[in-house]
């Protein structure tokens, strides 16, 4: 036997495994911040419904195609195969960039894994009720959801993939791999086989920065979460794993893709990210969600007197500044919403910001690149001294005014976004709303049914997630 085989397998793969295959929920608190995600997480993906470049990518790959106990992809009639449900539910889920957010030395949205778990949950529900067995329940998604959240936010707090041009589909497609292989039933072994299949291919962050910035970057995460279900069914029926895939010296992870350096975790694996993550009540890149509160602050103050300012000081955290400070032209709206530029101009101007801020047509009002031109960005050392810290995670940026009389309004400063965990019981009411308005792209009849079902969290918790999926979907009349 060589060396390499001799060795341990790696340290990192093996504690991923361990949690995902045999940690239980601890805490009923967890369980009601994943039922609040789901809720958030819906909202968005109903919102999106109404995007036609979301929708062309929606359906089945072979017209007609029937699926024996197939996924119900919310808001449509579609019934498809596991795998590629997934990847149209995360399409919806992550097209308008208003999923939450999770931060760290990458930012990330760990509840574009929620794609994977109820659509092949649908499908395991339904296949076990045909079979008179014990459906899952929603609780049991809740629960894959915690252990999904924690996996992404450990790796994302304390490794800079960012700075090794990984992107973030990454993170959940590793997460995914192993929480869903368990859900099907798979032993530790096809668990951590699962997971270290998942660490093989990367996504390149060049899709998300100029001057490459497309709309891949709505549905790279699809991709990958599609891509887990994959794997887990291939562990399931025996698929190998790669032991030392991260540490094989020259050709695993660490030496090609992260510098010679071992990732590791923040923390030991439990159910803290699930209640730090952060919600996203305007539709923009999370740096900006500070930026476009304080512009909205603004908004009656200086909407009178737009022709007469002469400049717009922004401050801000250095994430931002990498990742959404944007001047020149803005190429299609997955530009527009990561520009912080535009999202302040809009505030500025409208008082609000919403999904159709950044279409074509509303991009070409001549005031929004005016006010651009006149803004200044300048990073603010304690702002991002905050946003890194572990016990404040904040996302600090202000807005300010000044006119060519010499007059000038008030710095507004926020410190933490409406979404933010030490805002949450603010935010209540934001997130209900959210939710509420998105679903009047359903039909009357299936609103209220909706509703009704998220009206009382202790009968949606204990309800079959299959029940859940039929009430989410449309009947073929319906659609």
């Amino acid at each position: 036997m060589n060396e390499a085989r001799a060795a341990a397998p790696d340290a990192l793969l093996t504690q991923l495994a361990d949690y995902a295959s045999t940690y239980r929920l601890q805490d009923p608190a967890s369980l009601d911040a994943a039922r609040l995600a789901l809720t958030d997480t819906l909202a968005c993906a109903f919102e999106a419904l109404a995007q036609p470049a979301c929708a062309r990518l929606l359906g089945p790959l072979v017209p007609g195609t029937v699926v024996p106990h197939g996924a119900r992809v919310p808001g449509t009639a579609w019934v498809l195969d596991p795998a590629k449900a997934t990847f149209d539910l995360g399409c919806m889920i992550r097209w308008l960039d208003w999923n939450d957010a999770c931060s760290g030395a990458l930012t990330m949205h760990p509840s574009d894994a929620f794609a994977a778990i109820l659509m092949l949950g649908d499908h395991l529900s339904r296949s076990r009720a045909a079979r008179g067995e014990a459906p899952l329940l929603v609780a049991d998604a809740l629960a894959a959801a915690v252990q999904v959240y924690e996996i992404q936010g450990a790796l994302c707090a304390a490794n800079d993939f960012r700075r090794h041009g990984i992107d973030q589909p990454l993170l959940v497609r590793v997460a995914l791999a192993g929480v869903l292989t368990r859900m099907l039933g798979g032993d530790p072994r096809a668990v951590f086989n699962a997971i270290s299949n998942a660490f093989v291919e990367t996504t390149l962050l060049a899709i998300r920065l100029p001057p490459n910035i497309g709309s891949r970057k709505n549905w790279a995460t699809a991709a990958a979460s599609e891509s887990a279900v994959r794997i887990a069914l291939m562990a399931l029926a025996g698929e190998d794993g790669y032991p030392w895939l991260l540490s094989a010296p020259g050709c695993g992870f660490h030496d090609t893709r992260f510098g010679g350096t071992a990732l590791v975790l923040d923390a030991p694996l439990g159910e803290s990210v699930i209640r730090r993550c952060m919600f996203k009540l305007v539709p923009a890149g999370m740096h900006g969600q500070t930026a476009a509160e304080c512009a909205f602050a603004l908004h009656a103050e200086v909407v009178a007197r737009l022709d007469r300012i002469e400049r717009i000081a922004l401050r801000c955290h250095r994430s931002l500044s990498l990742i959404m400070d944007k001047r020149g032209p803005l190429r299609n709206p997955a530009d527009r919403d990561h520009c912080v530029q535009y999202i302040v101009a809009l505030g500025l101007l409208h008082g609000e910001l919403g999904p159709d801020h950044y279409s074509d047509a509303f991009a070409a009002d001549p005031r929004i690149d005016a006010l651009r031109a006149k803004m200044t960005l300048e990073v603010d050392p304690t702002y991002t001294e905050g946003f890194f810290a572990p016990e404040r995670r904040s996302s600090a940026n202000s807005v300010q005014v000044f006119f060519h009389d010499g007059s000038s309004t008030g710095r507004v400063e926020r410190e933490y976004p409406l979404g933010h965990p030490r805002r949450r019981a603010e935010a209540g009411a934001a997130l209900r709303d959210k939710f509420r308005r998105a679903l009047r792209h359903l039909p009357a009849a299936k609103q209220a049914a909706i509703a009704q079902c998220f009206d009382d969290p202790a009968a949606l918790v204990a309800m079959p997630l299959h029940r859940l999926m039929d009430t989410l979907s449309l009947a073929p009349d319906e659609a």
